[in-house]
């Protein structure tokens, strides 16, 4: 059926006005719901900031279909030399970081005697067990210790072939020997006293 022109314009302005209320709510509600979304926190997203700057430099960077021999190797001079300047200022830093807690920290105390220093030979004493061969003399050492684990009292020796170039230490005397260069292939010790003569 043909609807009447009497019809239409009646239900045109109910219309036109159902609209216009339509749009105002609309406009409103945006405008009222904006500060309650800005309230909530912002949901995790699963990347990281670091994964987002890879993506974003994978995108700018071409593949390496795309470039030219000449482009790779310009690219790989530029990452290097970006990359060693990094590590300069870096340790730089460090150093300059380091030196600050030197200055402001007091001196270290020594945790060894001032006698047994690095770059000082060791000194031993100990009992001559032979004095055979021509400017060597053979020294017993006696360790006395305890066992790490089991408390006991250990004893050991050891002998150390010596230089004594006077041939002046005799069998059974005690005496003072000091790490030296390597004198034969068995002598890195040389004697520097006779602290007791054998009776």
């Amino acid at each position: 059926m043909a609807e009447t022109p009497e019809e239409t314009p009646e239900t045109t302005p109910a219309t036109e006005a159902e609209a216009t209320e339509a749009t105002a709510t609309e406009e409103a509600s945006p405008t009222e719901e904006a500060p309650k979304e800005e309230a909530k926190p912002a949901a995790p997203t699963g990347k990281t900031r670091r994964e987002k700057l890879d993506e974003r430099r994978s995108a700018r960077r071409k593949t390496r279909a795309q470039m030219s021999p000449e482009e790779r190797a310009a690219e790989r001079k530029e990452r290097r030399v970006h990359t060693a300047a990094e590590r300069r200022r870096y340790r730089t830093r460090t150093k300059a970081k380091r030196a600050e807690q030197r200055e402001s920290q007091p001196a270290a105390e020594r945790d060894h005697a001032r006698e047994h220093g690095p770059g000082r030979a060791k000194v031993r004493q100990g009992i001559v067990v032979s004095d055979k061969a021509d400017k060597t003399i053979t020294v017993r050492i006696d360790v006395v210790g305890r066992h790490r684990r089991y408390h006991k009292i250990m004893r050991t020796s050891i002998k150390l072939h010596a230089h004594d170039e006077a041939n002046d230490a005799g069998t059974g005397d005690t005496v003072r020997i000091q790490e030296c260069r390597p004198m034969s292939r068995s002598k890195r010790w040389r004697l520097i006293e006779v602290l007791e003569r054998a009776k």
